[in-house]
């Protein structure tokens, strides 16, 4: 199965929405942790998001090039080609961009979106992260306004936040922001909702105290029930029919209780890339630990090729990571619920 239609993606959230889970949104830096999220989605049964950052299509188009939009567009094309052979659904999406960022990242990606459909395909991505969260609300809406116009003329979904998701990830930095900061107001959500309901289908990145990065049990605070305010405070103005996609940023090392009461207040997507990259590494590190002289040649040794091999060693990594994703499809009830073959 290729990777989702517009249509099947507005499905999945549908989906995700009435039955109270949520879709891991797992970010990818190569074909390997790539193939760990299809693995994961396809063993849990799951349909899921793969997403890329800057900083990951950095990474993916080589030292020499170094052009995140170049690498993103490397990364989903690979993406559309490799979830062919998978009977779960998959929807490709990209994590943070500041307004500063949108002409050099967003925009080449929107524009290979229109050349793909321009040749009878469906988008490049089906989903974008714009982050405002930077400027002011109200910047941040006339901004988001700008791009979800275009976005929706290409069947493709805005998310947008409004409150900034502390700590540190993969160039994201706001770990200097005072803390009221961290959490959305209802005022702000109703706000984003009434700025962007009429132009097009978007997602909204609502903060409650979370919190980027990898933190010891008890030490990120967050309160779920802003979550469950501001989207009364929507619905008790504009009806029921106006309960919004929500997502989670900041969701590795979260404690399942609040994971699994978000699900209860809208969230239809959970980041994780924390938990991710850990269990990747994990396995990579006790590969060298334990064939420590056959990795390198030492003392004038040749070494053994069997283990030096990148091979014997990231085959491990794709299978921890593909667990570590296993185990969010789990937190977030969405394993065994794929809606492959039925849209």
């Amino acid at each position: 199965m290729p990777v989702a239609t517009p249509q099947q993606y507005e499905a999945m959230i549908d989906a995700a929405q009435k039955g109270n889970y949520a879709y891991p949104a797992v970010n990818i830096t190569s074909i390997t942790t790539i193939n760990a999220a299809l693995k994961a989605f396809a063993d849990a049964k799951s349909d899921g998001i793969i997403q890329v950052s800057t900083g990951g299509g950095q990474f993916a188009s080589g030292l020499n090039v170094s052009d995140a939009a170049f690498g993103a567009i490397v990364l989903a094309e690979a993406t559309h080609v490799l979830a062919e052979k998978y009977d779960v659904l998959v929807a490709l999406h990209t994590d943070h961009c500041h307004p500063e960022k949108v002409e050099g990242f967003l925009k080449p990606l929107l524009e290979a979106s229109r050349k793909r459909i321009a040749d009878g395909k469906g988008p490049l991505f089906q989903s974008h992260m714009f982050d405002g969260s930077v400027v002011s609300l109200e910047e941040n809406l006339k901004l988001s306004k700008e791009l979800l116009k275009e976005c929706a003329e290409l069947n493709i979904i805005l998310e947008v936040e409004a409150g900034c998701v502390g700590g540190e990830e993969d160039g994201h930095d706001t770990s200097g922001l005072p803390a009221e900061k961290l959490y959305t107001t209802p005022e702000d959500m109703l706000e984003v909702y009434e700025a962007l309901q009429p132009l097009g289908r978007f997602i909204f990145a609502a903060t409650f105290g979370n919190v980027h990065g990898a933190y010891k049990p008890g030490a990120v605070q967050l309160k779920p029930t802003i979550l469950r305010d501001g989207q009364k405070a929507v619905t008790d103005k504009h009806g029921d029919g106006a309960l919004m996609d929500l997502v989670f940023h900041g969701g590795s090392g979260s404690e399942l209780s609040d994971i699994r009461e978000t699900l209860d207040y809208g969230v239809i997507k959970m980041n994780i890339d924390t938990d991710t990259q850990y269990a990747f590494t994990r396995p990579v590190v006790t590969h060298i630990a334990e064939n420590i002289e056959g990795v390198l040649k030492i003392d004038g040794e040749v070494g053994n090729k069997k283990t030096y091999d990148p091979r014997s060693y990231l085959k491990k990594a794709e299978a921890n990571m593909a667990a570590r994703l296993v185990q969010a499809c789990d937190d977030l009830c969405s394993n065994g619920k794929t809606i492959f073959g039925t849209v």
